[in-house]
């Protein structure tokens, strides 16, 4: 006799796949945790207590890293883009494994800064016809392909609505160049993820799909191009619509999709030899 899916393999599955090939970041489904290092993404949005021990870690690892303090700003973007990044990855990368998209309020998601846990519980997620998971509680179904992306950037965009109200106040910047990190981060951290998967052609196409660049609140698509490397071999980039400020500290450091890094930079530090 086989047992059907239970109510932790939406997300379960995909977790573990990345898991086996991604050692810098566990997710894991599963109720939120507190205490001993925990934090829910509630405490971040907010924007009290929680996010003042949210950022403190980041101001410590500045200083440690580079030997000076930076700007309260620029520490605020440094923690959004770490937590973006991260836990963008808890609802894309259900989508591109498993075509299931979770529903995950701030309070439903808790992560440990030092040790890079993230946790998920969904209530609710959707899928297509024909999941075994359609069967579950909580499941919902979406017609076609295009219904499921409409969902990702839903539940992507509710995630975070209330995150970024938390985090506003400190960055010194408006909605627009907010919505830029999340945009970016959405795309940047699932091709990362994509890449490590041995699956960077199919997660660009994907992602080009998702973020078309008409799509509110996000600002601009996935914005992926091709460069051509030292010895003609294609190099994909990208353009983020968004900045960590990383320049602030270390100017000639910028990453390669930076507005700031010019095509002939990124092909130098991207070329095979």
């Amino acid at each position: 006799m086989t047992s059907g899916p239970t109510a932790s393999q939406p997300l379960t599955d995909a977790y573990t796949r990345l898991a086996e090939v991604c050692t810098d970041l566990t997710l894991t489904a599963g109720p939120p945790r507190t205490g001993e290092g925990w934090l829910t993404a509630a405490g971040l949005a907010e924007g009290g207590a929680g996010l003042d021990a949210f950022l403190a870690w980041d101001d410590e690892q500045i200083l440690r890293t580079y030997g000076e303090r930076a700007r309260p700003d620029v520490v605020a973007s440094f923690g959004l883009h770490r937590y973006a990044w991260a836990s963008c990855l808890l609802l894309t990368v259900p989508w591109f494994l498993r075509r299931r998209v979770p529903r995950l309020p701030p309070e439903a998601v808790s992560f440990h800064r030092a040790r890079g846990l993230l946790t998920a519980s969904a209530k609710e997620f959707t899928c297509l016809p024909g999941d075994p998971a359609a069967e579950l509680p909580g499941a919902r179904t979406a017609p076609c392909e295009e219904a499921l992306r409409a969902e990702l950037r839903a539940a992507v965009a509710a995630h975070f609505a209330p995150v970024l109200d938390g985090f506003r106040p400190r960055m010194r910047r408006g909605p627009r160049a907010l919505w830029g990190m999340v945009t970016d981060e959405l795309a940047e951290s699932l091709w990362y993820a994509g890449q490590l998967l041995g699956e960077d052609e199919r997660v660009r196409r994907e992602l080009e799909l998702l973020l078309p660049g008409v799509t509110p609140p996000y600002v601009g698509g996935a914005a992926f191009r091709m460069l051509t490397g030292r010895l003609g071999e294609p190099i994909p980039t990208r353009d983020r619509a968004s900045c960590c400020l990383f320049y602030t500290l270390r100017p000639q450091d910028t990453c390669t999709t930076c507005p700031r890094t010019c095509d002939t930079e990124r092909v130098q530090r991207l070329s095979v030899s």
